[in-house]
């Protein structure tokens, strides 16, 4: 059980969404996870008849979902498990994805490229076989190079080389972006592209092993027995981080209003420092456990991409998105969450 319950309801979203998403049986690829399952409860919102598709059939983060969820445990990896698994489907969701932190991801990059590519072309495969109405590929900021132009556009998604430390995972979100294009103009597939910046919120991977800079910034944070944990790099390291109910909210916008195989950076347009992030988890936890938290940074740490910053043009113009969340407040419910499960 998740006890928390994400944000967006049916009036958060556009009339053509609203409209969309209606009575729609849509299938969710990795739907009990974490963005899935914010993703799945926003669904319900919207009227949708949602098919959850995960190895195990269970609910994971949706337990306690109320609305009409179908749980089928299916492996992607496996092309008839997933035609099975998408049958009856009209839009298919493609939120299934390998995904771990920067130590990980930088010591692994043939694993992660691998998995994600493999997940990939037996689901958008499936989907045209079935000839479902949309089907939504869901990206990444991580396509971008190590040194881009900030704020950052969607043309210089397949420019040079992704950043190193994120190479695998980079090059997967291209492919899977190139195959969607490639699927609309040989087949006719209606494909929406969703280009997320980092996310975070409530039920992010905590993992010390696999997780991202928030997730393991606040475990450190709230389990540090003398008040001082831990940042790798000097803080001077950014990124555009988006609140988990604005992400999700923003690929449903995309999936029902800009079907042109065309990504779509969703993203915020605060560029934050990680210094300035863990200064605020300092803050959040301090107050959670009465004794002082601060971070302390370590110069010679893995920091990954210098800088990224979110051009949101496109989002706005084409279908009127902005996050909502600022992340002060985002970081306060996720601390807020975290803390509840851990105490």
């Amino acid at each position: 059980m998740s006890g928390y319950r994400t944000l967006n309801t049916a009036s958060d979203f556009h009339p053509e969404t609203q409209n969309f998403f209606g009575g729609r049986t849509v299938a969710v690829t990795g739907g009990s996870g974490f963005i899935g399952s914010h993703l799945v409860e926003q669904l319900l919102t919207l009227g949708s008849r949602v098919v959850v598709l995960n190895r195990s059939g269970k609910p994971g983060f949706l337990g306690d979902v109320a609305g009409p969820v179908e749980f089928r445990a299916c492996d992607l990896e496996s092309l008839d498990q997933t035609r099975q698994g998408l049958r009856g489907a009209s839009v298919v969701l493609n939120l299934a994805a390998s995904v771990a932190g920067l130590e990980y991801n930088a010591s692994h990059p043939a694993t992660i490229y691998d998995a994600n590519t493999r997940l990939f072309l037996n689901v958008i495969r499936a989907a045209q076989e079935q000839q479902v109405e949309r089907f939504l590929v869901t990206s990444s900021a991580c396509v971008y190079p190590r040194f881009c132009r900030l704020p950052t556009p969607e043309e210089d998604g397949f420019e040079g080389e992704p950043e190193p430390t994120n190479s695998g995972y980079g090059w997967s979100k291209r492919m899977q972006e190139y195959l969607g294009i490639q699927y609309a103009k040989e087949f006719g597939l209606s494909v929406a592209i969703g280009r997320p910046y980092n996310a975070f919120g409530p039920r992010d991977n905590f993992d010390p092993g696999t997780s991202h800079v928030i997730p393991a910034l606040i475990r450190k944070a709230m389990e540090t027995p003398n008040g001082i944990f831990q940042v790798w790099g000097d803080g001077s390291h950014s990124r555009s981080f988006l609140y988990v109910d604005d992400f999700a909210r923003g690929l449903l916008e995309v999936a029902a209003r800009y079907p042109v195989a065309q990504a779509v950076n969703l993203g915020s347009r605060e560029e934050t420092t990680i210094g300035e992030v863990a200064r605020v988890i300092g803050r959040l936890v301090s107050d959670l456990r009465n004794i002082e938290v601060v971070p302390t940074f370590q110069p010679a740490g893995l920091t990954g991409q210098p800088r990224r910053q979110c051009d949101t043009s496109k989002a706005m113009k084409e279908i009127g998105f902005e996050s909502r969340v600022p992340l002060v407040e985002g970081l306060r419910r996720t601390v807020q969450w975290y803390g509840a499960q851990s105490l």
